[in-house]
């Protein structure tokens, strides 16, 4: 995994690090899940560090930001729309043209596998255009 460091002179993963530790709640957890989870699926992504405080992963391209609120934690996929999504995880920015979402709620149970595959395609896709 690669990182770059940030105008704030902190590494973007250790930004992340310290986002999942500040929300020291079901948030910071399912982040945590979900930073796992892409790793897993892509050793050679990219964390970056957005948008004033947006996680972000990429690999030849961006593949999604994690976003947390209060009640939802949200993975937005850049390029989501081009996706094929079997397992329907995609649940919320459905309407548009480029980009889909997994809004993550409390309790919520995320099919890890059908996780990794989504993070694959994604890589593939940018991948196929970066070429």
């Amino acid at each position: 995994m690669k990182t770059s460091a940030t105008s704030e002179g902190e590494t973007p993963s250790r930004l992340i690090d310290a986002r999942i530790a500040d929300l020291a709640d079901w948030r910071g957890a399912t982040l945590a899940q979900v930073r796992a989870l892409i790793r897993q699926a892509d050793p050679e992504v990219v964390e970056e560090w957005k948008w004033r405080g947006v996680p972000v992963w990429s690999h030849d391209g961006m593949i999604c930001t994690g976003e947390s609120y209060k009640s939802v934690v949200k993975l937005t996929f850049a390029k989501g729309a081009s996706l094929a999504d079997p397992s329907g995880l995609f649940n919320a920015s459905l309407e548009g043209n480029t980009r889909r979402a997994i809004d993550l709620h409390e309790g919520d149970d995320l099919d890890g596998d059908a996780f990794k595959a989504l993070v694959r395609a994604a890589v593939a896709l940018n991948r196929s255009k970066a070429r």
